[in-house]
């Protein structure tokens, strides 16, 4: 007879500089001809061609069971049209499983982007509305060679609600 999976509530707050730190950065805009600076996105591109594109996805919801990281590169992630969204994310760690105490969600404004540093665990992005439009930097390889899920169904019986 197989356990029933736990659901968890996972609160996210709204992203800031200070909160999303141990994770990454988040990238609101700047006037135009500023210097390049520790505020603007620091990216790890290095290991491969970069890609930039504009990702739909449908019908997300706010469950998650499993979670993601890439260790080659950083990632950005940011809504187009204004739209709210959620994101989970877990600080790198060694190993090949996320650190749960650390276990954060996020609600990021649509006039910003996220910044996810390399090895950073990820869930989303979630969101209640029909489809929302993402682009994505990344490499162009980043989700044949440098995606790592953890299934926190299979090996902890849990999944996540963000509320």
């Amino acid at each position: 007879m197989s356990e029933s999976i736990l659901t968890q509530q996972l609160l996210a707050e709204w992203v800031t500089a200070e909160n999303f730190r141990s994770y990454g950065q988040v990238i609101f805009a700047s006037v135009d001809g500023k210097s390049f600076d520790a505020e603007d996105a620091q990216l790890n591109l290095t290991d491969g061609i970069p890609r930039f594109y504009i990702m739909r996805l449908e019908k997300k919801g706010r469950k998650f069971s499993k979670i993601t990281r890439h260790v080659r590169c950083t990632q950005c992630l940011g809504s187009l049209a204004g739209k709210d969204w959620l994101m989970a994310v877990a600080p790198p760690s060694e190993g090949d499983r996320p650190s749960l105490e650390n276990l954060a969600a996020f609600r990021i404004p649509g006039n910003c982007f996220i910044k996810l540093d390399v090895g950073t665990w990820h869930a989303g992005p979630y969101f209640d509305a029909d489809f929302v439009d993402f682009y994505n930097l990344e490499l162009s390889d980043t989700n044949v060679v440098d995606h790592f899920t953890f299934d926190l169904a299979k090996n902890c019986n849990l999944r996540f609600e963000i509320v």
